[in-house]
């Protein structure tokens, strides 16, 4: 079992704590990570008693506050500053837990994160990064939804960060990093575009160049550097895209019965496609540059996706990403740019 625990915000998500719990009790079960479940004492053993096992790798962690999906992000350090999300942080801060899983509100977890945890020395902003599927394995996406709106120097930050957690984390050699544009050329993309070209181009990775949409799914590229609002796009539309295709399959084989047996046959590619869109398969979005592990998942998480959160944050936490991206942001901060001009 893990020496250091793995804090689980009971309270964070949709529905009722039953699908944290369940699923903290999965990751106990199925992997022997030790979990510290959050949330309001009193509540979290009223829950638990609707159980029949509970595993000696589970203990609970008062926490008096719940900040709501709705709540205002600053909540967490004003108005609820004893929530499930700041002791969660609190927790990894202390170094009683070694990686923090919320599904709850990701610009509060993003502020508990960042106030108690920091920042890793010259990184501005955190980024989310969202795992997708493509041909052959998947492709890091960052970021796509802590920050509508970044600086070329800001992104050769994500491109740094994406790169060592791609290849720490995911076990790809030599990350292939590409800019999200409307083309392939250099000179595509408008003023903006091009100087996030040019600077990434001088900050010492494997960068190929600006990348379209499709590039994400073909396996062209194993990192994917945008802004924000571009990300969380392309996030929503990739997930409906799998969610309506599995769908779809369904529905053909309800009606066709020689469909049906089609899809019977193909049960097992059927199942291995399933999974790969499978945002549960994962569990949660790392939000990468604060001095600590940090993962987010959907609001509505399931069960499947709450365990599979804690396994990938105890992968995160005990694979020394942090620290490498510290060593080599610092490492690109120190050549000189002349490409960025804003």
């Amino acid at each position: 079992m893990s020496t250091r625990a793995i804090a689980l915000d009971a309270m964070g998500g949709d529905g009722t704590p039953q699908i944290r719990i369940q699923g903290a009790l999965d990751a106990v079960a199925d992997y022997g990570l030790a979990v510290s479940l959050v949330g309001p004492i009193k509540r979290l053993r009223r829950e638990l008693g609707r159980f029949r096992a509970i595993p000696d790798g589970l203990e609970l962690v008062d926490a008096v506050d719940v900040v709501g999906m709705q709540d205002p992000p600053l909540t967490v350090l004003r108005g609820k500053r004893n929530s499930s999300l700041s002791v969660c942080a609190e927790l990894v801060r202390s170094g009683h837990a070694s990686a923090m899983v919320t599904a709850g509100n990701t610009g509060a977890a993003w502020v508990a994160a960042k106030s108690a945890l920091g920042m890793i020395g010259g990184v501005e902003r955190p980024a989310l990064a969202a795992i997708l599927p493509k041909v052959d394995g998947h492709t890091l996406v960052l970021d796509v939804g802590a920050n509508v709106d970044v600086k070329p120097h800001q992104l050769v930050q994500f491109a740094v960060m994406g790169a060592y957690y791609a290849s720490a984390v995911l076990g790809v050699e030599n990350p292939r990093v590409g800019l999200l544009s409307v083309g392939e050329e250099e000179t595509k993309g408008g003023p903006r575009i091009r100087r996030h070209y040019l600077v990434l181009k001088e900050a010492g990775i494997n960068f190929i160049g600006n990348v379209e949409g499709r590039d994400v799914f073909t396996g062209a590229v194993d990192v994917v550097v945008c802004d924000g609002f571009t990300g969380n796009v392309v996030l929503k539309v990739a997930e409906g895209l799998g969610e309506m295709v599995v769908g779809m399959l369904k529905e053909e084989a309800r009606q066709s019965p020689l469909y049906g047996a089609g899809l019977v046959l193909a049960k097992g590619a059927f199942r291995n496609v399933k999974r790969k869109v499978d945002y549960a398969e994962h569990g949660g979005a790392p939000l990468l540059g604060v001095n600590g592990a940090c993962l987010i998942g959907h609001g509505r998480s399931t069960a499947k996706a709450i365990r599979n959160a804690i396994r990938f944050a105890d992968s995160y936490a005990s694979s020394g990403v942090i620290q490498q991206i510290g060593e080599k942001i610092i490492e690109v901060l120190s050549k000189p740019c002349q490409s960025e001009d804003g």
